[in-house]
């Protein structure tokens, strides 16, 4: 089967590697020419998935058959509903479903409306004046998020990057100001305290299949400090939970999402692809941070390759809106992903530095190697500004899967470049493990 893949990154490199080994025949289309993408695929077109017309186009010359989407740029404005009228299958939301992700004050006033599980207490606004009166008469501690994409890079935390109201109203007007997200307008939320974890699942917009918790690592330096990035790397467990998270919470989480899907189904809204929430597990129970409309990256590296079903079939039975038979099972191992980066990235990054790479052996220590935003020049790699790599290893012990992962690592060598070495080590879990105990009150 012709299937179209739209991304550049180490996630959609995930995704093109699953759907390639179940047969799929691969056409992508990428802002940059990712090198791991462009030897899977039989043909690929330089363009920025926003550029809607011009894939679309390709696509139908190529005779694509189905489409799966990877970032949520190119969803929220719509690409498969074109895709769509062009008589090409999508296993992908449209741009209505979408909006669950690009559009934060409409996922919170989703939840709200339909009263559903995991809501926080939130309000929208566009406006200096009633922010400042808001936050005067306002209390307890607050989550600043521009209402659009930001890369998962616009929200701050009053407590972590905000010390005090002011420095609250400060980030307000320079949202508003230099409408950061898209538009001149934010969501300030009640402050969650306690872990996140990720939970994904494949849907028709009915029935729900999901996948084993991820938990990621945003902050750039170990032990979870420095800035908030797109995500330095990530683990799961072999049982399909994490170590902080039980079979009870869950399924409180798998229900929140089939409520939610049941809430936009409601308003006329039937969403198809893969649905990513972002938990924060708190003393009251799973809390909803945000919905992702894609996989996530890098959550991706770390279910995907463990995925038994043939990708290909599953993605056309989405694409078709009925998965009901369908039995979504996965390998029973545990993974760990972690990201190279240039140096400063989330700061002031450093890029062009090149980085030689060892891919036989880095497989030959049980991990997997995922391109990310890279420049391939004359037959050598080199850093961008962005994530440069993630490295993932795979085993049926977390202790194993970390390790390989650190053996992997040293497969790729290169100068001003930066990882996060705790992720998924014994050390780093039993912090998290002690976080969680304290906001119980254990």
């Amino acid at each position: 089967m012709k299937i179209l893949t739209v991304g550049g990154g180490a996630r959609e490199h995930t995704i093109v590697k699953t759907l390639h080994s179940s047969g799929g025949e691969i056409f992508a289309a990428m802002g940059n020419k990712n090198p791991g993408i462009a030897r899977l695929s039989e043909d690929f077109l330089l363009e920025k998935g926003t550029d809607i017309p011009k894939i679309v186009e390709w696509a139908k010359k190529k005779e694509v058959e189905l489409a799966v989407i990877g970032p949520e740029a190119p969803l929220g404005k719509g690409i498969v509903d074109e895709l769509e009228k062009a008589g090409i299958k999508c296993a992908s939301p449209n741009k209505d479903a979408a909006q669950i992700e690009v559009s934060k004050d409409f996922m919170r006033d989703l939840m709200q409306r339909h009263d559903l599980p995991g809501k926080v207490d939130y309000q929208v606004f566009d406006d200096m004046e009633d922010i400042e009166d808001f936050l005067s008469h306002y209390e307890g501690e607050l989550a600043v998020k521009p209402v659009g994409l930001t890369g998962g890079k616009g929200v701050k935390i009053m407590g972590e990057h905000l010390d005090n109201k002011e420095d609250v109203i400060d980030y307000c007007r320079k949202i508003i100001q230099e409408q950061i997200g898209g538009k001149p307008k934010l969501v300030l939320e009640e402050r969650l305290k306690g872990e996140e974890f990720t939970l994904q699942v494949f849907t028709d917009g009915e029935n729900v299949k999901p996948m084993p918790l991820v938990q990621d690592h945003k902050r750039l330096f170990e032990g979870d400090e420095g800035p908030n990035t797109g995500g330095m790397g990530s683990y799961s467990q072999a049982d399909g939970l994490l170590p902080f998270v039980d079979e009870e919470i869950y399924g409180e989480s798998v229900d929140i999402i089939r409520e939610t899907l049941k809430a936009l189904k409601k308003e006329g809204i039937t969403y198809k692809g893969v649905l990513y929430g972002q938990f924060m597990l708190t003393k009251k129970g799973p809390k909803v941070i945000e919905f992702n409309c894609r996989w996530g990256d890098p959550e991706a590296m770390n279910i995907l390759p463990l995925l038994e079903n043939d990708f290909v079939q599953l993605s056309k039975s989405i694409a078709e809106g009925d998965i009901s038979d369908i039995e979504v099972t996965f390998q029973r191992k545990a993974s760990v992903c972690k990201y190279i980066v240039p140096e400063g990235y989330g700061i002031d990054p450093v890029p062009g530095a090149e980085l030689e790479i060892d891919e036989e052996s880095i497989e030959s220590e049980g991990a997997q190697l995922f391109y990310a935003s890279v420049d391939e020049k004359d037959g050598k790699i080199y850093t961008t500004t962005s994530r440069s790599l993630a490295v993932c290893g795979y085993s049926k012990d977390l202790e194993e899967a970390e390790a390989a992962s650190e053996r992997a690592l040293s497969h790729v060598k290169g100068d001003n470049i930066h990882m996060r070495h705790d992720i998924g080590k014994p050390e780093s879990i039993e912090r998290k493990m002690k976080n969680m105990k304290k906001i119980k009150g254990d």
